[in-house]
C-alpha cells in the first residue's frame, strides 16, 4: 500500500496540480464559513496537509514560488488600493494616533519581551516585534456586512493600518538591507533612505499621470487590468533595485493608483476578483506548505515561542486600542472595534516571517529560525480567529446603537436612478455616474431604459445598449434593471417610465445639435424638465470619469432654497469621494455657507474649497481656472423655481463658447411639487401633454438671429 501511495504522490502533472489547488480554493471557504472563520486559515491548513511536511501530495515547486511572490505583492497592492483616502482625511489625526501607537507600543513591548523572556538578540527581537506591530484587516468584511463601514471607528482602524504597515515594512526593509552584499554602516542606511525617498517621490508624481493618460486612451478592461499589474510589479521591482522589499513598492503603487480606480468601477472588481480567486489563495497555500507541523511537537521551546508570540501580539493590540480610546475620547464600542480590526495578522506578518527565515547568517543558520516561523503561522491562525469574533461582537453592538441614525436614512430608501441609453456612445459615462452617486446600501436602485418609437424602431441596437449597461453594472456587483418601452417619442417614454418606476433621479446624455434650428439642450431635455419634478442630470463627458482631477461647481444664488439642494450636494460629495479629487464651489456667501453645513453634517467637508462668486454673470470667469481634465458642474433650475433667473437663458451660449472643451454636468434639482403645466408666467410656451410633439419658439428665434447676423456681416 505504501509503495502504491509513493507511486501516486507527489503529483507532478501540471493539470492535476492545478485541479487540486482549485478544489482547495473552492471548498476551504465553504467549509469554514459555517464556523465564521476567515477562509485564509483553511487555505493555510490545506497547504500544511498537502505539503512536504504533511501527506506530501504536492511539492512546493517553482509554480508555488512564482504565484507566492505574485500573491504577496497582490495582497499589499490591494491593501493600498482599498484605502478610503477621503475618510482618512476627515479623521487623520485620530488615525495617525492609532497608527503610531499601534506600531510603537507592540514594538517596545515585543522587543523587551523577546530579549528577556525568549532570549533573542537585538535584530531577531526587532523583527519579531514587527510581527506584533503589523496587522491586516481580515475581519473588515464583517463590518461591511453590518453596514457600519462609514463609522468613525472603522475609518480610524483603516487609516491606522496604512501607517502601521508602512512603518513595519520600512523597518523590515531596513533590517533586511543590512544582510545584502555591500551593506554596512550608518551611511548605507542614510543612502537607503535617500534612494527610497527619491523613488517614492517619482512614483507618486509619475504613476498617476501615466495612469490618467492610459485610462483616457484605452478603455478595454483587459488592457487596463494588465496595465495596472505592470505598474504594480514595476514599482515593486524598482523598490528591490533600491534595496527595499518589493512589497513596499506594491503597497505604494496601490496608494497612488487609488484615485484612478474607484471602488465601484469594473476595473476594481476585476482586480479583486483575480486576486481573491487565484493569486492570494495560491500564495496562502504555498505558505502552508512551508510549515512543519511536527516542529510544534518537537520540543517545549517551539510551543513556548508560539505561546509568547500570541500573547504579546494580542495583548499589545488591546493596550493600543485602550490608549487610543482614552486619548481620542472614543466609546467602548469603538475601542472593541479597533481591537477586533487590528488584532488579525496576515500579509505583513507573513512577509516579516518569510524575509527573516530566508536571511542566512554566516554560520549557516536562519535569522529567524523554524520555531519563529511556525510561531508566526500559529500567530496568524489564532489572531484571525480572535479578531473575527471580537469584530463580530463589536459590530453587532454598534449596529444596534446606530438604529436612530438609520431612521434618518429612511428618506433615501426609495432612491431609484433612471438612465436613458438612447445614445450608445454615452452609456459608459452615464452608468459610471449612476454608480458613483447611488446609495451603496440599497439594492436594485438603478435601472436602464431604452425607448422604441415609430421613428427609432431598431430594437436590436437598443437591446445591445441595455445589455452593455447591465454588463457594466454586473462588473461592479450592481444589478441594473433593463427596461424596454414602446412609446410615441423618447421624451414621453422617459417621463412615464420615471413615474411608473418612481425614479428619484434621471440621468441623460447632453443632446448634440444636428442642425442650426436645434437648441442646446434639445427638445428631449426641455420636455423632461417641464414634466419631471425629480432631479435631472445632463452629462457630457470628454474623458472617463475616473481620470477627472478636480470638480468645479457653479452655484446660482438662492440655490439653497430648492427642495433638492442637500441631495445634489450629497451627490457631488459622493463623486468626489469616489474619485478622490478636490471640489471647488463657486457661489454667493450664503449659498456656500449652506453647502458647508450640509457637507459638515456628512463629514465630507475636508476635500472642499469655497470661492465667492458675487454674481451669476461671473460664470464666464471660471473658464480661466478650469483645465481640460476638470469637470464643470452647473447647478441650474427650472422655470418658475426659486433660484431661476433670466440669465439662465444665456447658459447655452456661455457653455458652447467658453466651456466647449470641458466635461460638463448640468443638475436640475428636485422641486417641491409636480411642475405645473399651465400656460402662465413660469413657461407660457409649455404644453399640457407630454405626448404631444414638443414645440418651442427658441429654435426659430435662433434661426432669425443667425440670418440677421449673416446679412449684417455680408453687407
Amino acid at each position: 500500500m505504501a509503495d502504491w501511495v509513493d507511486i501516486l504522490f507527489p503529483i507532478t502533472d501540471p493539470t492535476w496540480i492545478f485541479f487540486l489547488v482549485l478544489c482547495i480554493i473552492l471548498f476551504a471557504p465553504i467549509l469554514l464559513s459555517r464556523f465564521n472563520i476567515p477562509h485564509i486559515i483553511g487555505l493555510i491548513i490545506a497547504g500544511v496537509i498537502i505539503g512536504e511536511h504533511g501527506f506530501h501530495i504536492l511539492e512546493r515547486d517553482s509554480s508555488f514560488e512564482l504565484f507566492g511572490n505574485v500573491g504577496l505583492y497582490y495582497i499589499m497592492f490591494l491593501a493600498g488600493l482599498e484605502m478610503d483616502m477621503a475618510n482618512f482625511k476627515t479623521i487623520k489625526y485620530k488615525a495617525i494616533t492609532f497608527g503610531l501607537l499601534g506600531f510603537i507600543l507592540p514594538m517596545v513591548m515585543g522587543y523587551y519581551a523577546n530579549q528577556w523572556i525568549l532570549g533573542y538578540s537585538i535584530i531577531p527581537a526587532v523583527l519579531m516585534a514587527a510581527m506584533y506591530a503589523s496587522h491586516t484587516l481580515v475581519s473588515y468584511p464583517i463590518v461591511s456586512r453590518y453596514g457600519i463601514a462609514r463609522l468613525r471607528g472603522v475609518s480610524i482602524a483603516v487609516g491606522g493600518t496604512a501607517i502601521t504597515d508602512c512603518l513595519t515594512l520600512f523597518l523590515l526593509a531596513m533590517v533586511s538591507s543590512q544582510f545584502k552584499e555591500g551593506a554596512g554602516g550608518s551611511f548605507a542606511i542614510l543612502g537607503l533612505v535617500a534612494r527610497v525617498a527619491v523613488l517614492g517621490a517619482l512614483i507618486i508624481y509619475l504613476f498617476p499621470r501615466i495612469g490618467r493618460w492610459f485610462f483616457r486612451t484605452y478603455s478595454n478592461g483587459v488592457i487596463q487590468f494588465i496595465f495596472v499589474l505592470a505598474m504594480v510589479f514595476l514599482s515593486a521591482g524598482l523598490m528591490e533595485v533600491m534595496g527595499m522589499e518589493g512589497i513596499l513598492g506594491a503597497f505604494l503603487a496601490g496608494l497612488v493608483l487609488n484615485r484612478l480606480i474607484p471602488h465601484v468601477s469594473p476595473l476594481m472588481h476585476n482586480i479583486e476578483f483575480v486576486g481573491n480567486a487565484l493569486f492570494v489563495p495560491y500564495f496562502l497555500i504555498g505558505v502552508g506548505m512551508l510549515i512543519d507541523v511536527r516542529a510544534f511537537f518537537s520540543g517545549f521551546n517551539t510551543l513556548w515561542v508560539a505561546l509568547v508570540m500570541i500573547l504579546l501580539a494580542v495583548f499589545s493590540k488591546w493596550i493600543t486600542a485602550f490608549v487610543t480610546q482614552k486619548v481620542c475620547r472614543l466609546s467602548k464600542g469603538e475601542r472593541k472595534l479597533l481591537f477586533g480590526l487590528s488584532t488579525a495578522r496576515a500579509a505583513a506578518t507573513l512577509a516579516v516571517a518569510l524575509v527573516g527565515y530566508q536571511i542566512i547568517l554566516p554560520d549557516g543558520s536562519h535569522l529567524l529560525g523554524e520555531e519563529v516561523f511556525n510561531g508566526a503561522i500559529a500567530l496568524i491562525l489564532v489572531t484571525c480567529i480572535v479578531g473575527s469574533f471580537v469584530t463580530e461582537h463589536a459590530s453587532r453592538i454598534l449596529a444596534m446603537d446606530e438604529g436612530e441614525s438609520q431612521d434618518s436614512l429612511s428618506k433615501e430608501e426609495n432612491e431609484k436612478i433612471l438612465i436613458s441609453v438612447a445614445n450608445p456612445e454615452t452609456i459608459e459615462h452615464l452608468v459610471s455616474l449612476s454608480l458613483y452617486i447611488r446609495n451603496a446600501k440599497l439594492a436594485e436602485n438603478v435601472c436602464a431604459l431604452n425607448v422604441v418609437t415609430d421613428h427609432n424602431h431598431n430594437s436590436k441596437v437598443g437591446k445591445r445598449s441595455l445589455d452593455q449597461a447591465v454588463q457594466m453594472g454586473s462588473a461592479t456587483g450592481v444589478a441594473i434593471q433593463p427596461i424596454t418601452r414602446f412609446d410615441l417619442n423618447i421624451a414621453s417614454g422617459i417621463i412615464y417610465t420615471q413615474k411608473e418606476q418612481k425614479a428619484t433621479d434621471v440621468i441623460i446624455g447632453l443632446h448634440r445639435k444636428s442642425n442650426i434650428m436645434d437648441t442646446f439642450l434639445g427638445g428631449l431635455t426641455e420636455a423632461l424638465l417641464s414634466e419631471i419634478h425629480r432631479e435631472v442630470l445632463v452629462v457630457k463627458m470628454l474623458m472617463p470619469l475616473n481620470t477627472i482631477r478636480k470638480i468645479v461647481v457653479a452655484v446660482p444664488p438662492k440655490a439653497e432654497y430648492e427642495a433638492g439642494f442637500a441631495k445634489w450636494v450629497d451627490h457631488i460629495s459622493r463623486i468626489s469621494a469616489m474619485l478622490g479629487c478636490r471640489v471647488v464651489f463657486h457661489g454667493s456667501r450664503h449659498s456656500l455657507d449652506s453647502i458647508g453645513n450640509v457637507l459638515a453634517s456628512k463629514s465630507l467637508s475636508d476635500n472642499v474649497k469655497y470661492s465667492i462668486m458675487e454674481s451669476w454673470d461671473e460664470l464666464t470667469m471660471l473658464s480661466a481656472d478650469i483645465e481640460y481634465d476638470n469637470l464643470l458642474v452647473i447647478v441650474s433650475s427650472r422655470r418658475g423655481s426659486i433660484s431661476y433667473q433670466k440669465s439662465f437663458e444665456q447658459l447655452p451660449f456661455l457653455v458652447s463658447h467658453y466651456f466647449f472643451n470641458n466635461s460638463l454636468l448640468m443638475i436640475y434639482p428636485d422641486q417641491y411639487a409636480e411642475p405645473a403645466n399651465l400656460q402662465a408666467f413660469a413657461d407660457p410656451m409649455s404644453l399640457n401633454s407630454s405626448r404631444k410633439i414638443h414645440v418651442s419658439w427658441r429654435p426659430l428665434r435662433n434661426f432669425v438671429a443667425y440670418v440677421c447676423h449673416f446679412f449684417k456681416k455680408t453687407h
